[in-house]
C-alpha cells in the first residue's frame, strides 16, 4: 500500500534556531495518524512544511508515493490533495462564512459571484457538521467554536484525501467534537488520511491508529496506539514521568477580594443576574456548556464587555469597570480565552507584549528604559519556562502553548487582586499545561483570587476550589470541588 505522505530527514531552522531535525514521518490510505509533542517540538512546523506553507532546508518528501523534488506552495498542496485545518483560526472576519469556505474557488456565473449557489454549497457542508448557521452571516459575529467549525468545513469542501488536523477541537463543545469525530470516521473509510495534532490525549483513543512523537525538533519514535497507554505517550513526550496532572495545593482562605452582584450583560450568549464572591486565596472555576454565558461574565467583570446591569465590589468597595484599563487599574486582570485576536499583538516582539500593560513600571516620562524592559521580560521567560532563541523574538514566530506563556506573563509583572484566565489551557501540551497550573497555585499561596474558565471536566475538578456553573447565562449552581463530579456538574450545566 502506498503512503499517502512519507517525509525522511527533514531539517529546518528559523535565524539559526533549529526547529526540525532528521524528522521522520508516513502517513498510511484510511488511517488516523496523531502527531503528538510538547509545545515547540517541531509538529506545527512539520505540518506546515507539508501544506506548502513553509519551505524544507532539506529532507524528502513523497506524495502519493511520488517524490517531490521541489517545495511546495500553500496553492500546489491543495492541488495535490493536501488540506489543513490550522490551529490559529484562519479566517477573514469581515467575509461570510460562505465566502471563507469558499476562498479563492468562488462560484461563478460569467465571471459574475453566484452568492445564491455558493451559501447553497456551503449549507450542504455545513449540514455534515451538523451546524445550523446561515452562510450569509459574517464571521466575526460567531463565537470562536462555530468560527472553528467553518475552518474545518473549509478544509472538507477542498475534497482533499490528506487532511491536517492541528488542534481542531481546542475551542469545540463535547456535541461539536462527537461531530467531528463521525466526520473523520467517514474520512477513513473513504480511504483518506487524516493527521491529527492535539494536546487532548483523552480523546486519541476513540479515533487513533498510530501516533508519532517529536521532541525539541526531533523524531523519538512511532508506534501503535493500540499497544501503547497515555503514561507512555506522555513520557515520550516530556522525557521524563509526570507523577502528578493536576497540581491542586491546599491554602487557608483569606479574606472576600471580589463581590459580584447581580451582572447583567447582553453581549454574546447573555449573561443575566449573575452574583458571586472570590476570597484570596482560593481557585474558582466556571464551568457550563458552549454558550453558557461563562466568557461573557467574565469579559464583563474585566471591562471586554459593558455591563447592562449589576455591580461589582472590590475589598467591599463598589468599583466601576466600564473598560480593560479601569479593571487593571483596579488589579483585575483577564487572560481571554482568544490569545491571537485578545490577548497578543502577534507583529510586536516577546518583550513588547510581555511589558505592554505595565510601560508606567519600565518607563518615565514617557521615555521606556529598554535595558530594565528586556530584563523584566527576560526574566519572565525563565519564570514561565518560555521557548524562544531571544526576547526580541516576534510573538507570531512562537508555538502555541509559548504564545499563551506570554499572555499569562504579562499580568504577572503587576500587584494582582484578581486573575481570571479564560480557558488558560486551550491547545497547549501536557507538560506547559502543569506549568500553568502552578502558576495558578503560586497566585493562590500569594493570597490572589484566582477564577478561571474551562471546558474540561477534569482541569475543573483538579484544580478548583469551589465551581460555578451556568446554564443560558445563569448561574444554576455553586459546588465544592472536592464534593461533586463529572456527572453532577454537567447535570446543572444542562439545566433548563
Amino acid at each position: 500500500m502506498t503512503d499517502l505522505v512519507n517525509a525522511e530527514h527533514v531539517n529546518k531552522s528559523f535565524s539559526g534556531v533549529i526547529a526540525l531535525q532528521d524528522v521522520q514521518f508516513n502517513l498510511k490510505p484510511g488511517e488516523v495518524h496523531a502527531l503528538l509533542g510538547e509545545n515547540g517540538a517541531g509538529k506545527s512546523t512539520l505540518m506546515k512544511i507539508i501544506s506548502g506553507v513553509y519551505t524544507k532546508d532539506s529532507g524528502d518528501i513523497h506524495i502519493n508515493g511520488k517524490k517531490l523534488f521541489h517545495d511546495l506552495t500553500p496553492q500546489s498542496a491543495q492541488a495535490m490533495g493536501i488540506g489543513i485545518i490550522h490551529q490559529e483560526l484562519n479566517l477573514c472576519p469581515h467575509l461570510t462564512v460562505a465566502e471563507n469556505i469558499f476562498l479563492n474557488r468562488e462560484f461563478t456565473t460569467t465571471g459574475v459571484l453566484n452568492a445564491a449557489k455558493q451559501n447553497q454549497e456551503a449549507k450542504k457542508y455545513l449540514k455534515t457538521l451538523n451546524l445550523d448557521i446561515d452562510p450569509a452571516v459574517p464571521v466575526r459575529k460567531l463565537p470562536v467554536s462555530k468560527q472553528q467549525m467553518v475552518e474545518i468545513c473549509k478544509t472538507l469542501s477542498m475534497n482533499a484525501n490528506i487532511i491536517i488536523m492541528d488542534e481542531p477541537t481546542s475551542a469545540l463543545s463535547e456535541k461539536e467534537i462527537e461531530d467531528l469525530f463521525k466526520i473523520i470516521a467517514m474520512l477513513k473509510n473513504e480511504g483518506k488520511g487524516v493527521i491529527y495534532i492535539s494536546h487532548r490525549l483523552e480523546e486519541l483513543s476513540r479515533i487513533v491508529d498510530r501516533v508519532t512523537i517529536l521532541r525539541d525538533g526531533k523524531y523519538i519514535t512511532t508506534m501503535n496506539f493500540a499497544k501503547t497507554n497515555l503514561p507512555e505517550i506522555i513520557s515520550y513526550m516530556v522525557g521524563r514521568a509526570l507523577t502528578e496532572k493536576f497540581p491542586h495545593v491546599e491554602v487557608e482562605r483569606g479574606k472576600k477580594v471580589l463581590e459580584v452582584k447581580n451582572l447583567s450583560s447582553p453581549h454574546g450568549a447573555g449573561v443575566k443576574n449573575v452574583s458571586f464572591d472570590l476570597y484570596r486565596g482560593e481557585i474558582l472555576a466556571f464551568a457550563g456548556l458552549m454558550g453558557a454565558g461563562r466568557t461573557e461574565t467574565v469579559r464583563a467583570i474585566s471591562g471586554a464587555d459593558k455591563m447592562s446591569a449589576g455591580e461589582i465590589l472590590l475589598d467591599g468597595k463598589p468599583v466601576k469597570i466600564h473598560a480593560p484599563c479601569d479593571a487593571i487599574r483596579f488589579g483585575l486582570f483577564c487572560a481571554p480565552e482568544d490569545r491571537k485576536r485578545d490577548g497578543l499583538c502577534v507583529k510586536m516582539t516577546l518583550t513588547e507584549n510581555i511589558t505592554l500593560p505595565s510601560l508606567d513600571i519600565v518607563s518615565r516620562l514617557g521615555v521606556i528604559f529598554r535595558n530594565m524592559e528586556a530584563k523584566k521580560a527576560r526574566a519572565m521567560v525563565d519564570n514561565l519556562k518560555i521557548k524562544t532563541p531571544s526576547v526580541d523574538q516576534y510573538v507570531r514566530n512562537l508555538s502555541g502553548g509559548n504564545q499563551q506563556k506570554v499572555v499569562v506573563g504579562k499580568w504577572l509583572m503587576r500587584d494582582a487582586k484578581v486573575v481570571i484566565f479564560d480557558e488558560p489551557t486551550r491547545g497547549i501540551d501536557v507538560a506547559s499545561k502543569i506549568e500553568i497550573y502552578n502558576i495558578m497555585n503560586e497566585l493562590k499561596r500569594n493570597g490572589i483570587g484566582v477564577m478561571f474558565v474551562s471546558s474540561e471536566l477534569p482541569e475543573i475538578l483538579g484544580m478548583a476550589d469551589r465551581i460555578l456553573v451556568m446554564c443560558n447565562g445563569r448561574v444554576t449552581a455553586e459546588l465544592k470541588a472536592g464534593d461533586t463530579n463529572q456527572e453532577e456538574i454537567l447535570k446543572y450545566a444542562t439545566q433548563y
